[in-house]
């Protein structure tokens, strides 16, 4: 008896047939002792307690299996969404994605790079510009065009890409990126510019005079060497290019009211003729016919050179667009503007 109560405690007996032998119930009509009753009555609780445990144990542990093949599915099912939104719905899954920080690094990096080129695309149009003025080459206006269309394109790129970078970053590459948004609306500007310019040009049908030719090449040629400027100074964060771009600037102002005081402001001064008397005074004793410098021999004159102030004003909305980019180079070296500050002219 003693072995199978061992066998039933080690739990190789679960049936109820096995606790009837163990019990070894007497035949009818023998009769028990005190001492053989409790050992039996014993034997058979041991037996009921081990099958209980022995059941309890086999749920548990059924139950622990279902729950973890129930999270696997569970975690299965949510990694293939999420892979399914990244990929767009292409049959390629990434399925080692990049860490958030290191996506806000290479965006930043990616942005920086884009306002950089963006910054020679800008300085070529220009360049382009002079070569237009000064030889009249076909391929230099379209060079400027596909410069615009270039530019266009890098602003798009960067108006959806910024939001998502500049969450991700400190406020330090924040500044930066700042920067780089309005690096470009600036720089898209002159690229419409420049290319409106030569369009005024090109729909001319006379020759340029040459006084007017030789100051427009002279304010395309600061221009270039300003954009240039801005390059290097975004590049280096140098003050110094950044002050020279605010030296140059009034020199394009001063050639642009040139041009317009040329051929607005001189026409309409009164001219002496041979008698000693004005146009307008001989004009008004009844002569018929209208002097060199009347109004209706003047004003043909200022319509026919129209387009070349239309030109001279886009090139000196460029500089100022280039003064823009300077002042943000003195936002991205220093923590500060200089825009709307009455005292940035003491950089220049």
């Amino acid at each position: 008896m003693a072995d199978d109560v061992a066998a039933v405690r080690s739990g190789r007996i679960p049936d109820r047939m096995s606790l009837r032998a163990v019990g070894r119930e007497p035949e009818t009509g023998s009769a028990l002792g005190s001492s053989e009753q409790l050992i039996f009555s014993t034997s058979r609780s041991m037996l009921e307690a081990h099958r209980l445990t022995a059941v309890a144990t086999k749920s548990r542990t059924r139950s622990r299996r279902v729950k973890r093949s129930s999270r696997a599915q569970t975690s299965a099912r949510s990694s293939a969404r999420t892979s399914g939104r990244n990929s767009g719905g292409n049959s390629k899954i990434e399925t080692r994605p990049r860490p958030a920080s290191a996506t806000g690094e290479l965006a930043e990096d990616e942005l920086s790079a884009l306002v950089l080129g963006a910054c020679l695309i800008a300085r070529d149009a220009v360049f382009n510009v002079r070569d237009l003025l000064a030889e009249g080459s076909r391929l230099a206006f379209l060079a400027i065009k596909d410069c615009e269309k270039e530019l266009d394109q890098i602003e798009r790129k960067i108006d959806e890409q910024l939001p998502g970078a500049i969450t991700r970053v400190g406020e330090a590459k924040a500044r930066e990126l700042l920067a780089c948004l309005k690096f470009i609306t600036d720089l898209e500007r002159i690229g419409d510019l420049a290319y409106s310019a030569v369009m005024q040009l090109e729909s001319r049908r006379e020759k340029l005079p040459a006084a007017d030719s030789q100051a427009l090449i002279k304010m395309a040629a600061l221009l270039c060497e300003m954009l240039d400027e801005v390059h290097r100074g975004f590049l280096t964060r140098d003050l110094a290019h950044a002050q020279n771009v605010l030296r140059l600037d009034p020199e394009v102002d001063s050639l642009c009211h040139a041009l317009f005081h040329r051929h607005l402001a001189a026409p309409n001064m009164a001219r002496p003729d041979k008698r000693g008397s004005n146009t307008a005074a001989s004009g008004a004793t009844g002569s018929g016919t209208a002097g060199p410098g009347s109004a209706g021999s003047r004003v043909p004159a200022v319509q026919q050179n129209f387009d070349i102030l239309l030109a001279a004003q886009a090139l000196e909305r460029i500089g100022d667009h280039a003064k823009n980019l300077a002042e943000e180079i003195y936002g991205l070296a220093e923590g500060r503007s200089l825009r709307h500050n009455a005292r940035k002219l003491a950089y220049s």
